[in-house]
């Protein structure tokens, strides 16, 4: 797993580097479920302030305006 961080931030977790995908976690303070780009999203066990989104980018593409938006959100809001 890898992190993208800042000292206070945790921005998102790349947690998979597959042959054709990439599969990265952003964590949120709240679920997001009306979107079309995370394949999941799951609370933490035993942490009921954090809430995993799951994204799996399998073409350049697939990072569209909705995805840079959860992006942004996650580099603003962080945990």
């Amino acid at each position: 797993m890898i992190g993208i961080a800042t000292p206070r931030k945790r921005i998102a977790y790349i947690t998979q580097l597959g042959k054709n995908f990439i599969h990265v976690v952003f964590p949120f303070k709240q679920p997001y479920p009306d979107n079309l780009c995370f394949q999941k999203i799951a609370q933490v066990p035993g942490d009921s302030k954090q809430f995993n989104h799951h994204f799996r980018m399998q073409f350049k593409d697939d990072v569209n305006k909705e995805v840079m938006s959860f992006m942004k959100l996650s580099c603003n809001s962080g945990m």
